[in-house]
């Protein structure tokens, strides 16, 4: 008897066995044939399609749905970017001109706004503009560690089949050879069913 235990982990591989018969040996002959399967993700290729281009290893992940929320994002900081950056460069030059003792420079808030009032508003649109930087750095890391673990777990199927048990147990007490009672936890999800073995007799 030969017993044979197949390895299964998140990157699935099909497996083909052919069982061919040899007159001459009079016996039957095992070959195992391993092939990747169509719906492998490389965790490591969608990682840089969403490096090179943000949004690329979601669509490379069938995900579509999830590049419009990148771009959307990206929108929307960019157009803080913008607006953060013009004021602030606004308020930094008056506020400049306020102080550099030199009647000949008058800005634009002169009865508007006081020198304190200045300083402030410079201060406050140069804080939400680097904040809009951090956000960008932030999207971009998020953007690529989502598409690296939607490839990870790209072959398992967790929707319908996901559930938690409680319930209660007896739990072996090492070392004191007793049992005591508790509550069991166990939460159980069904991998993605794939035909796994497929056989021809020659």
């Amino acid at each position: 008897m030969l017993f044979f235990t197949p390895s299964l982990s998140a990157q699935i591989m099909d497996t083909t066995v052919t069982i061919t018969k040899s007159d001459s040996l009079k016996n039957d002959t095992l070959s195992v044939v391993k092939t990747k399967t169509s719906n492998y993700h490389s965790p490591k290729k969608a990682a840089i399609l969403s490096a090179v281009l943000p949004g690329a290893g979601q669509i490379y992940n069938k995900k579509y749905w999830k590049a419009p929320i990148i771009y959307a994002g990206t929108a929307g900081l960019i157009y803080s970017f913008q607006f953060n950056q013009s004021h602030y460069l606004k308020y930094r030059n008056a506020y400049k001109y306020r102080i550099d003792s030199d009647p000949t420079t008058v800005d634009n808030y002169v009865g508007v706004y006081s020198d304190d009032n200045l300083n402030t508003l410079q201060k406050y649109y140069h804080r939400y503009r680097d904040l809009t930087v951090i956000g960008f750095a932030a999207l971009y890391a998020f953007n690529i560690i989502d598409a690296s673990v939607d490839a990870h777990l790209f072959t398992f199927d967790v929707s319908d089949d996901l559930s938690l048990k409680i319930q209660p147990a007896l739990i072996n007490t090492i070392g004191y050879n007793k049992y005591t009672t508790g509550i069991n936890f166990s939460l159980s999800f069904k991998e993605e069913k794939k035909d796994y073995n497929h056989y021809r007799s020659e």
